[in-house]
């Protein structure tokens, strides 16, 4: 294992049409920095990877402003069911629950089954696994998601998702794709860790169920690790961290990894984004969607990718 490596952090909170309006992207960036930073001290005082995932997903889905926790969408019947998952690259340890509901924070059920002999539970599953944990009732409703799916219950449910970010002028007007959080953690060792969580599509049929509790939307090894978000059935379709993760694994940079599969996703019509890091350090991101909510520290500096709007498929740094 490195020793002491500069740690890398790369999160995102959804992919989709573009921000209603500059407001909007100053918001988020403002939410998506304030989780970098406090990660990334987490990481240079020396937390494990999984440890600092944990941290800024909690943090993610403590923001209304995003699609995982508490400003989850409601589904078609207006019930809220949440799915997060959790992966170690360095144990490769994948464990998720999926339809949840009624906790605060998705991602410490993740944490807590990394250890347990079954560690991907359904929504009954993950319900008994709150109540023995001890995890205290949480309504995770906000009233900008309930105008939401009010408008949309109007029209018979005639979009397939709800708004990317919950932004007071988008409850009409939007018909954005759907969204998850997402964090990708190289820490001071050299261990990769990424977890994924999600309010769902939003008016979607009762028990469908999301990538981000899937290996397909999110996934590390010793290699590289992925958060994928976007229309989740385009990303089960492509298999898409795995995909990148193994494409790495084998020998291609992480950079080629992402523009293959990208252009592949591309020439499919898929629609999503996603966030990798590899063993080395190397961050990137990518798209076929028209904007990607991601931030990221490169060892010196935060940026972002909330005003990147052009026609290539993969940033990277």
């Amino acid at each position: 294992m490195k020793l002491h490596m500069q740690p890398k952090l790369i999160i995102h909170g959804g992919a989709g049409s573009s921000l209603h309006g500059k407001g909007g992207v100053d918001i988020v960036r403002r939410s998506l920095y304030k989780v970098i930073e406090e990660v990334y001290s987490l990481l240079l005082s020396g937390a494990r990877a999984s440890e600092a995932v944990v941290r800024g997903c909690q943090m993610l889905e403590d923001d209304p402003r995003f699609n995982s926790g508490t400003g989850s969408v409601l589904q078609s019947d207006g019930q809220i069911r949440m799915s997060a998952s959790l992966m170690d690259g360095t144990t490769q340890s994948f464990s998720g629950v999926i339809n949840v509901s009624r906790v605060q924070n998705p991602i410490e059920l993740a944490q807590f089954l990394q250890n347990s002999p079954d560690r991907v539970l359904s929504d009954y599953g993950s319900a008994e696994l709150a109540r023995e944990m001890q995890i205290p009732s949480y309504n995770a409703l906000t009233e900008l998601r309930l105008q939401e799916w009010m408008q949309e219950r109007q029209d018979n449910f005639k979009r397939t998702m709800a708004g990317v970010v919950a932004e007071p002028e988008l409850v009409e007007t939007s018909n954005a794709r759907r969204g998850t959080i997402g964090v990708v953690v190289l820490d001071t060792h050299g261990r990769l860790a990424v977890g994924t969580s999600t309010g769902g599509k939003g008016f979607e049929r009762i028990g469908r169920v999301s990538d981000s509790a899937m290996p397909a939307g999110n996934y590390a090894t010793i290699n590289a690790a992925v958060s994928c978000t976007g229309i989740g059935e385009d990303i089960i379709d492509e298999c898409l961290a795995p995909k990148i993760v193994i494409r790495v694994t084998d020998g291609m940079s992480l950079k080629d990894a992402m523009q293959r599969s990208f252009s592949e996703a591309k020439n499919h019509k898929r629609d999503f984004g996603a966030i990798a890091l590899d063993a080395d350090g190397a961050i990137a991101w990518g798209k076929t969607s028209e904007v990607l909510l991601a931030a990221y520290h490169d060892g010196e500096k935060i940026n972002d990718t909330l005003e990147w709007t052009g026609e290539e498929l993969v940033g990277y740094c």
